[in-house]
């Protein structure tokens, strides 16, 4: 039985980015109800974003960030024909000069999926579409369509020079997996030319924070529980960071009794079965959070703690299938686990 979740998920989305702001005012002082806060919510992308930057120019920092929001959704989505990524694919392998936003967010999500070694991979988006979770219409692709698509799955053959885009004929890309860290990062540069030190933003659960809150403490950042269930896994305070989280929990459906998720390892084709059902990246840049958090889902425990070691800048929490928590040290102090996963068996991983 297949079943359609997007509506759901929606109304899941603007209830958990109510629960991260409300979670946001534990503490709030007199200091913190007396600054001005500006509180918008919009959909774009496909999900409900919610902005809430403190300060006296709160309300233009708002409505600039919202323009600035539907500006990049024109750029990077894959479905507006003629956004930048639509014309890129539409083009059968020709040369296309885009935006410089999307050159940058193309540069940056290049690097990140060479990094990983191909977890991350933006030439993914036909295999993602013939399961149908591009469209609501879910299926269990055969295994010949699935390594036919696979064959024009390969990020190196996405050429980048300057604003010139140029992709291999039958391949199309998708950079969903990296848009709403990239748009984190521009929303805080808007909050910061309208003299803002401090707010946070939920793009569909994706939270960014500027500075502390007004009051000097940190945000206190609650991490959904993967498995459905009404609490959290735990909390992780930050200041001027971005909390990214990666579940299967965000679109999935069932067939047969066997759940598959949207988050596909380009090494199969397939939902990525690393153990992980959860990965939260927590670090200072959007993009860099958005892109690790689904390509530490996909590489597992043991890859995932390599790449850490190797390359560093950014901290994680993984959830595994059997309940158990792994997060980095640099989370040591910062990270809270809330029952029943308290409970559970954590590990910290240290260098």
């Amino acid at each position: 039985m297949h079943l359609h979740r997007a509506s759901a998920l929606r109304l899941a989305a603007l209830l958990l980015s109510l629960l991260f702001l409300c979670a946001c005012g534990n503490g709030t002082t007199a200091q913190e109800t007396a600054e001005q806060r500006t509180d918008k919510t919009i959909f774009a992308m496909d999900t409900v974003m919610d902005l809430s930057p403190y300060g006296e120019n709160s309300a233009a920092a708002a409505e600039a960030a919202a323009e600035r929001i539907q500006q990049l959704e024109k750029l990077f989505s894959v479905t507006i024909e003629t956004s930048d990524i639509a014309r890129v694919n539409a083009a059968k392998g020709s040369p296309v000069e885009v935006s410089d936003d999307t050159a940058a967010l193309l540069q940056t999500a290049l690097e990140y999926c060479e990094k990983t070694d191909g977890a991350l991979d933006l030439s993914i988006y036909p295999v993602l579409k013939t399961w149908g979770f591009t469209t609501g219409e879910y299926q269990v692709p055969d295994e010949d369509v699935i390594q036919s698509l696979l064959a024009n799955v390969d990020y190196q053959k996405i050429q980048l020079t300057g604003d010139t885009v140029q992709i291999a004929e039958g391949m199309e890309i998708d950079l969903g997996s990296v848009a709403k860290g990239y748009t984190g990062d521009q929303v805080m540069e808007v909050f910061r030319e309208n003299g803002l030190t401090s707010g946070m933003i939920s793009l569909g659960g994706n939270v960014q924070t500027l500075g502390t809150k007004p009051d000097g403490s940190n945000w206190r950042i609650a991490i959904q529980d993967p498995e459905g269930g009404e609490g959290y896994v735990g909390v992780v305070e930050v200041a001027d960071q971005a909390v990214i989280t990666s579940g299967g929990y965000e679109r999935f459906f069932e067939e047969d009794g066997v759940t598959y998720w949207h988050i596909i390892d380009p090494a199969t084709g397939a939902p990525a079965r690393s153990g992980v059902i959860s990965a939260t990246i927590v670090g200072d840049s959007g993009a860099m959070c958005d892109a690790l958090s689904t390509a530490l889902f996909i590489m597992g425990p043991e890859r995932a703690e390599t790449f850490w070691r190797t390359y560093g800048g950014f901290d994680y929490l993984l959830v595994l299938e059997d309940g158990s928590l792994i997060y980095s040290e640099g989370l040591q102090g910062r990270f809270t686990p809330m029952e029943p996963w308290s409970n559970n068996s954590i590990t910290v991983v240290s260098k």
